[in-house]
């Protein structure tokens, strides 16, 4: 019990991690390389190389940084004022004038200290925290893709819906940092790989990835989420490391104070979108989908990162405290406007994780060994039952009944 009790002291406790790898003086630099994320995994390509760089390929897992598309005509008949005459606008002229504004402007500028950084890292720590600026680059530039074709294919009837999209994004090249929020973000990113001599070729990775369709309402439900969870991400960091800077290895993390806030300002987007349409809050179906998707998110963000404990460790958190501070916190958010979430302060719930982590680490053990194909689907199938088991207790446990379509006096500005 006092492990589980743990979970939700201040950030300040999450300092009690030594780092595994520590960073030396100095390092033999690679030459620049341009690395593209491709949507098929190939053994012989991975040693393969070109004049212009070469090429890296990733896993499509349930837990890698997926790109969405939706139904773009349904979302227009939903938001369309001239089919929906008594549509609430006033939230989103509230938002719009928001998004014009850009607090963040002058914010994403870069300095010496950059480079400077990244040319002290070497070994492991240098490998993890390049995986950590391609996964979040990708996941940043997954979310531009998706706003950008909200503002590019809504009509003129659904012309304040249109234009806070459109402020998500900039229509300019990636070759500089963009304009604002999801494409200033990913060119930020992007701009930090290329101190450790390495970019993302963002066009090729808009036409080789998968895409997954989602009808408008799930979007809302995992795009919500994802953008409050990865506020509560980057504030927690940015704390740890203000009150810890000996683990300031990178100065990307002092610019996540106010990052932040463009994740909780377009989390605000979603919940007026599923405030202007009730009937996505107030039904039973609208607590099943709501459970779900805080389950699928919770336990996919818990999952990756237990995979990646050495980063976490390297700038000094406890990867499991941590994930269970943003997960604790993520959920008091979300409980202002989803019908119903999970009861994630249950002690039982962060054991159900620690279980899931577990068989998970046993089918990634499973898919690395060198069986032959047939033998390793054989002995993947009782550690898939055995997750999906896990994840359907989860799922079963007595939820926390929550939300309301009337939150006017619960809409956060500041939430920190």
């Amino acid at each position: 019990m006092a492990a589980e009790m743990a979970l939700v002291k201040p950030i300040s406790k999450f300092n009690n991690v030594t780092p595994k790898f520590l960073i030396p003086r100095s390092f033999t630099k690679p030459r620049f390389t341009s690395v593209r994320m491709s949507a098929t995994t190939s053994s012989s390509s991975s040693s393969s190389s070109s004049k212009k760089g070469s090429k890296k390929n990733i896993n499509e897992t349930l837990l890698t940084p997926r790109f969405y598309t939706t139904d773009f005509d349904e979302m227009e008949t939903l938001f369309n004022t001239e089919i929906n005459k008594q549509l609430n606008q006033d939230e989103f002229v509230a938002l719009l004038q928001e998004f014009k504004t850009d607090y963040n402007q002058t914010h994403f500028v870069r300095n010496k200290e950059f480079k400077e950084a990244a040319d002290k890292m070497e070994g492991p720590l240098r490998q993890i925290f390049v995986e950590f600026l391609e996964r979040s680059c990708t996941a940043e530039f997954s979310g531009f893709l998706l706003y950008k074709e909200l503002g590019r294919r809504l009509k003129v009837q659904t012309f304040l819906l249109s234009l806070c999209a459109k402020h998500f994004f900039n229509d300019e090249s990636f070759s500089v940092i963009a304009k604002q929020d999801e494409a200033r973000h990913a060119g930020f990113l992007n701009k930090g790989l290329s101190d450790f001599n390495l970019a993302l070729d963002l066009g090729f990775l808009t036409k080789a990835r998968k895409y997954t369709f989602f009808k408008p309402k799930f979007i809302f439900y995992a795009t919500y989420l994802s953008e409050k969870i990865g506020y509560w991400r980057y504030i927690t960091i940015y704390r740890h490391l203000k009150e810890n800077p000996e683990y300031q290895c990178y100065p990307i993390f002092k610019y996540f104070e106010n990052w932040c806030q463009d994740e909780n300002r377009h989390g605000d987007f979603f919940s007026a979108l599923m405030k202007a349409q009730p009937q996505f809050l107030n039904d039973w179906k609208a607590k099943l989908w709501s459970r779900f998707f805080c389950l699928s998110v919770y336990v996919t963000m818990y999952l990756n990162d237990c995979q990646r404990t050495a980063f976490y460790e390297g700038i000094g958190l406890n990867t499991k405290e941590f994930d269970m501070h943003v997960i604790i916190e993520t959920n008091r958010t979300t409980a202002r406007i989803f019908p119903a979430v999970l009861d994630v302060e249950n002690p039982e719930f962060k054991r159900k994780l620690d279980r899931m982590v577990v068989i998970n680490d046993k089918l990634q053990a499973v898919g690395q060994s060198d069986d032959i194909p047939l033998v390793k689907n054989l002995k993947r199938i009782p550690l898939v039952a055995a997750l999906a088991s896990e994840i359907l207790a989860a799922y079963l446990m007595p939820p926390i009944e929550s939300g309301s379509v009337d939150l006017a006096d619960f809409e956060p500005g500041l939430v920190y």
